[in-house]
């Protein structure tokens, strides 16, 4: 877990991570209260809805990118285990 979050942390993952969300969450907003932003009918029970938008890929792009990392180091690991037999 400590090793997880180690990664999570950095900058890297963090700033693709926002990227990620800023972009697939403007499209979702879009997709989903385009049509009430442009007619500026917004109720009250829509405004958690967009920041939530923007969290769902933001978290799923930081778990990926943890995945990611420590896959590829699984990798290196076994790769090392195995050139050190010869």
């Amino acid at each position: 877990m400590r090793e997880w979050l180690a990664i999570a942390l950095q900058r890297n993952v963090i700033l693709r991570g926002v990227k990620v969300g800023a972009v697939v969450g403007t499209v979702l907003v879009a997709i989903n209260q385009g049509d009430q932003i442009l007619v500026g009918d917004l109720p009250p029970e829509v405004f958690w809805k967009i920041p939530l938008t923007y969290l769902v890929p933001f978290c799923v792009s930081i778990y990926v990118g943890v995945s990611s990392a420590l896959s590829h180091r699984e990798e290196i690991a076994l790769l090392n285990r195995h050139s050190g037999d010869k």
